[in-house]
């Protein structure tokens, strides 16, 4: 009697989330308004800066003592400084510090902070519990507080004031990826990719790593936003651009001499400041939007 055959289960095939393509990842960026807002005075600001030496009409640092003071008008817009200095040329000069301290200082965060929480994330034991105390120490502290801590004990400067913002980000970059690794590392597509003799470095670059880069791009643009704030708060206090490289913050630190007698200078540099920081905060909002799945329709 012949006995029935029982048909064999098909494979599964266990692999990585799927990964999103870029032109629909943009399309659902650019969905929202205030996304869309963000991504637009970002993007001026960056062409703005690129271009400050073509779009500047006076040399930032040139000095004229009888425009003193001038309020803002045909010959310059934003009117002069205490020094007789184009306000407009220097408000576009300070915005390439601003980006570039901004956008140094979150490189720096990002690549210390999540090469420690790859390590602490996929390795864990002893090594984790070092990594993660040392983060909370930094924690402890608050953000600028520590800034001016580490740009005081450095000495005043841009470099050293952009060392520390990079500094003081790290934790936050490290504890985000460590939970997304300890997420991650426990799928069936890793442990699959284990059982098929990858070893950990493929493992962690090819499976681990890409799904960290949604968060890890929402929270850059949102540390951006603070490093541009920080930078400012730190030239406003005398330890981050020297004079005469025009700063924000060092802008923001004349004008409050005077308030009442010409108030131009105040107000320049703190609009320069609020709407980057907004602006940044608009864009991260909607990068997280775009990338959380439970969001898509």
């Amino acid at each position: 009697m012949a006995t029935a055959t029982m048909p064999r289960p098909l494979p599964v095939d266990v692999a990585a989330p799927e990964r999103m393509r870029t032109p629909v990842f943009l399309a659902r960026l650019l969905r929202g308004l205030l996304a869309k807002v963000g991504a637009m005075v970002v993007l001026a600001l960056v062409v703005a800066a690129t271009l400050a030496p073509s779009l500047a009409p006076y040399d930032p640092t040139e000095q004229a003592l009888d425009r003193m003071l001038e309020p803002p008008g045909r010959q310059h817009l934003l009117g002069t400084d205490d020094l007789g200095r184009d306000l407009l040329s220097r408000l576009l000069y300070g915005a390439r510090v601003s980006l570039v301290v901004g956008l140094l200082s979150v490189g720096i965060s990002l690549v210390t902070g999540v090469a420690f929480g790859l390590v602490a994330g996929y390795r864990g034991g002893w090594l984790d519990e070092v990594i993660m105390r040392v983060m909370d120490g930094l924690l402890a502290f608050p953000a600028l507080v520590l800034a001016l801590a580490i740009t005081a004990a450095l000495g005043p400067s841009l470099r050293n004031a952009m060392l520390a913002i990079g500094i003081v980000g790290i934790p936050s970059f490290a504890r985000l990826v460590r939970g997304q690794v300890l997420s991650l590392r426990a799928q069936e597509f890793v442990e699959a990719a284990r059982a098929g003799g990858a070893g950990d470095g493929r493992i962690v670059l090819r499976h681990i790593v890409p799904g960290t880069l949604a968060p890890i791009i929402v929270h850059a643009s949102l540390r951006v936003a603070f490093g541009v704030l920080a930078e400012a708060g730190l030239s406003f206090l005398g330890l981050g651009t020297q004079p005469p490289t025009p700063s924000w913050g060092a802008m923001l630190n004349t004008g409050r001499e005077y308030l009442e007698m010409a108030p131009w200078l105040s107000i320049a540099p703190g609009a320069a400041i609020f709407l980057t920081t907004l602006s940044f905060n608009f864009l991260g909002d909607g990068l997280r939007d775009a990338a959380d799945p439970r969001l898509r329709s």
